[in-house]
């Protein structure tokens, strides 16, 4: 499925073919109406599953929690955007602020994807186990699971700008060794031949006569490993006399005795040193923010609560605030 032919539902495009939004994301093409549909999709799936758990409670607190669950995401997501994006900037990333919008947006959609999948479950646990405190627990499950599901797709996200040079300057790997002298390959001279030095620095490399088969070895800062002394300083030369060529006798320019073959020192490519990948500062700073978004996430749903409403309690579009998200967790498990 192209990017340039979007499926009619988003979240179906984000699923099947989400390497295709990856890549319109690097490319920033049409980011504007790909966010517009994701921030669509999932105002209405969050807006039906804060319905269900409104439900709870009553048809008044069910219409207040499908506004407010919405809201809960989106203002989470004003409240930190401008963290990541400032992050991403401070340790050499190139993203834009629609590209940053957009990959929270895929996590945030797949998040209220799922979430709303899982519907038709709290709405069965709701006629069938009347219980407030084991039917809260059962729906901050469910939004647990999908928001872990929605930020493994924003780290991969991050994984393929990474990839792309978007997150890190890229890095460009050393031709050279440590003193900055590249490494010739040295021939081995076959018993009785006349020896052959390398080519000095600064002159032209000439081919050099070596048996075919020939063992080679590599010059390094250290010295060069050779199985025959070579002369110093000495310009390349292909040798006048061969073991076994009668006095006098010469082969014409270019060609070679038998058994022997033309080597350059250019046909081996150079060793390259480059250093390890490491992963950047970024995508480090990515698992902190996703740490930061769920602590500010669940504190401004604590503010805005109630989303269910407790039955022995009247409707109230806010609480108090006193207490907080995880002392009210912890109190409801120990009351089952």
């Amino acid at each position: 499925m192209s990017g340039d032919r979007p499926s009619p539902l988003v979240i179906e495009r984000i699923l099947r073919d989400r390497q295709g939004i990856w890549q319109q994301i690097v490319a920033e093409r049409d980011l504007n109406a790909l966010t517009g549909r994701m921030l669509a999709s999932s105002a209405i799936a969050l807006a039906c599953y804060g319905a269900v758990l409104g439900f709870f409670h009553s048809p008044l607190m069910a219409l207040t929690s499908a506004l407010k669950l919405p809201l809960l995401f989106l203002v989470t997501l004003a409240i930190c955007l401008p963290t990541l994006y400032l992050f991403n900037l401070v340790f050499g990333a190139r993203l834009s602020v629609r590209q940053s919008l957009a990959l929270v947006m895929v996590a945030i959609t797949v998040t209220s994807m799922l979430a709303v999948a899982f519907a038709p479950i709290s709405l069965f646990f709701l006629i069938t186990a009347n219980d407030y405190g084991f039917f809260k627990l059962l729906n901050v499950a469910i939004l647990t699971l999908s928001a872990l599901v929605g930020l493994r797709f924003l780290t991969s996200g991050m994984q393929v700008l990474n990839d792309h040079g978007l997150l890190a300057p890229e890095a460009t790997n050393a031709t050279v060794d440590e003193q900055g002298k590249a490494h010739t390959p040295v021939q081995a001279a076959p018993a009785g031949a006349t020896p052959v030095a390398a080519p000095a620095a600064g002159q032209g490399a000439e081919p050099v006569a070596v048996p075919a088969g020939a063992a080679v070895a590599e010059s390094t800062s250290n010295g060069a490993v050779t199985t025959a002394p070579a002369p110093a300083q000495a310009p390349a030369q292909v040798p006048t006399q061969w073991p076994g060529q009668p006095a006098g006798a010469s082969f014409p320019p270019g060609t070679l005795p038998p058994g022997y073959a033309a080597q350059r020192p250019w046909s081996t490519p150079p060793v390259r040193r480059g250093e390890p990948t490491q992963r950047p500062a970024s995508m480090t700073l990515l698992y902190i923010w996703i740490l930061l978004f769920g602590f500010v996430g669940t504190q401004l749903a604590w503010t805005l609560r109630p989303f269910f409403g407790d039955p022995g309690q009247d409707f109230s579009f806010f609480r108090s605030i006193d207490g907080n998200f995880y002392a009210e967790i912890l109190r409801t498990i120990a009351n089952l």
